[in-house]
């Protein structure tokens, strides 16, 4: 029989943690990003950082506003997530998991730069599809054999803290076309896919058929493995395009503002979970 690493043994059978940084009596948040924009601006505010590569993926420990924190690069879509996810679990035990970045709007009424506080999240492509649509349905947790939600709710705790920390957070103006204006911070549900959104009618359907106001590629996935582990979750997300005929351009030119205003919010959520404990 061919040897596996030891790494990938303890990754596959839920063994020991191969470290126990987050451990102990002292709190550790997970902080999620898919590109390395969406977890630059908060690695660069790190006190006393280290970089370490589990599996090849980079993660950065240090303290952001006083708190432990664990900032991983997942890479995109579902499945980079989950396993970063998983990683980030064995390896660090973080408190609560934090997932933010930028997002396509589902919601008419967001535009880039706003930020949406997810209550809940879903997988829009999971289930089975037949000529009658598509009948969106749950996994099975590989851990109890019992069904997954459909929509992962988001932690209660860490919703009301994101929320409070979006009331006072200073949040960078953007330039829509018409001046300068001050994003805004609400509560919504984000739905999560294996492909990017650019197209007006698959917007719509979203929007009709799942109530979204934003869409990505990573949410659902995380907040599923926490699920199943039992760790807290929210995800955080900054519009950058209108999941549109325009969305690539578009999150293009957004992209930097956006995801600094992610940060922002992420920072401010870290400091009032400091200062609570």
């Amino acid at each position: 029989m061919r040897r596996c690493r030891a790494s990938i043994i303890v990754f596959m059978l839920g063994a020991m943690p191969l470290a126990l940084a987050g451990e102990g009596p002292e709190p550790t948040t997970g902080i999620l990003g898919a590109f390395g924009t969406e977890v630059r601006f908060l690695v660069a505010q790190l006190e006393n950082p280290e970089e370490r590569k589990i599996e090849g993926i980079p993660f950065w420990t240090g303290r952001l506003k006083g708190r432990r924190v664990v900032i991983a690069r997942s890479g995109v879509g579902k499945v980079n997530a989950a396993l970063t996810t998983a990683l980030l679990h064995v390896n660090f035990r973080p408190t609560e998991v934090v997932l933010n970045g930028i997002a396509g709007a589902l919601n008419p009424d967001l535009r880039p730069g706003d930020l949406v506080v997810a209550e809940k999240t879903a997988q829009h492509d999971y289930g089975t599809l037949s000529a009658k649509g598509m009948e969106r349905r749950s996994a099975r947790s590989p851990i109890t054999g019992e069904r997954n939600p459909v929509f992962f709710p988001a932690d209660p705790r860490l919703l009301r803290a994101a929320l409070d920390a979006g009331g006072r957070v200073r949040l960078d103006p953007i330039d829509h076309g018409g001046g300068p204006q001050a994003p805004r911070v609400v509560q919504g549900v984000v739905v999560t896919g294996d492909v990017f959104v650019a197209v007006q009618g698959k917007r719509d359907e979203l929007r009709k058929e799942l109530g979204a106001d934003a869409v990505e590629m990573e949410g659902a996935a995380v907040a599923q493995v926490c699920h199943q582990w039992k760790v807290p979750c929210i995800v955080i997300r900054s519009i950058s395009d209108a999941a549109d005929e325009k969305a690539a351009g578009d999150m293009r030119k957004f992209i930097e503002v956006s995801a600094r205003n992610s940060a922002h919010l992420v920072a401010a959520l870290v400091e009032s979970l400091a200062a609570a404990k």
